[in-house]
């Protein structure tokens, strides 16, 4: 349990760094691009052949398809009620639609929904780090280092847009400190749950972060990448799935 809690705290520690960077330096937009297309890639990598495979060869496909189904609902049904709230300025790309200082002050819910976003999208991976440990096979390990790689541009594009949104240094950092401490409960209850339960469980539970994660990357990261970068991201999507491939073999 305490593995869970330390690898919930080291993947979720380049969130802070990278908000870090995106508040006080001028990080271009297609570094931004580049770094958001890396991580997508691999977290795609993690979530094929860590959290789906090993979800098949626990439970079968029946509990896989159970699993990723219900992980994508439940990741795409939270982000519209939380994006309907004002969660959508802790995502960059929104943050730049939305100018207007007086509309931005107007949204009374957007500060708790910004962080109840950024918390969203954090459970899920925190969650699969959590859950890998307790299934064995270095899934714990390869989920951990193939989070801490994609948390970095998330920190820098997300305070970016709670810039462009209004929102203060303190309460950005605040945001990402949060959110970082929630990643390690999820990565701590994640192990807990899933310490003697049965390989159909292990598999539903493996297979519904796995949907969660794709549907966040869909959602975020994918679109704000290319948006930023251009089509050339396809080079560091690429390099992403690689790298998490090979780390992902080496840990097995």
């Amino acid at each position: 349990m305490t593995t869970a809690a330390i690898f919930g705290l080291i993947s979720g520690s380049t969130l802070f760094i990278g908000a870090l960077l995106g508040m006080y330096l001028k990080v271009s937009k297609y570094a931004i691009g580049a770094i958001m297309a890396f991580g997508s890639g691999v977290l795609i990598s993690a979530l094929t052949f860590d959290l789906m495979e090993n979800a098949f060869l626990s439970g079968g496909f029946d509990s896989a398809s159970i699993g990723f189904i219900a992980g994508t609902l439940l990741f795409v049904i939270g982000d519209y009620l939380i994006d309907h709230l004002g969660g959508h300025f802790r995502k960059r790309r929104h943050g730049k639609i939305h100018t207007n200082k007086t509309d931005q002050k107007n949204d009374v819910n957007s500060g708790s929904a910004i962080l109840l976003g950024a918390v969203l999208d954090g459970i899920p991976e925190s969650l699969a780090i959590g859950i890998g440990l307790a299934a064995g096979q270095g899934v714990g390990f390869s989920m951990m280092i193939a989070v801490f790689i994609s948390n970095f541009p998330e920190g820098i594009s997300g305070a970016q847009g709670m810039k462009v949104a209004g929102k203060s240094n303190i309460y950005i950092l605040s945001v990402w400190g949060i959110t970082i401490a929630t990643s390690v409960c999820a990565a701590v209850l994640g192990y807990a749950f899933l310490g003697n339960a049965s390989k159909d469980v292990i598999a539903i539970t493996l297979s519904l972060a796995a949907g969660a994660i794709l549907a966040m990357i869909a959602d975020t990261m994918m679109p704000e990448a290319f948006e930023e970068g251009g089509r050339f991201i396809a080079l560091a999507t690429a390099s992403g799935f690689f790298l998490a491939f090979v780390v992902s073999h080496l840990a097995s």
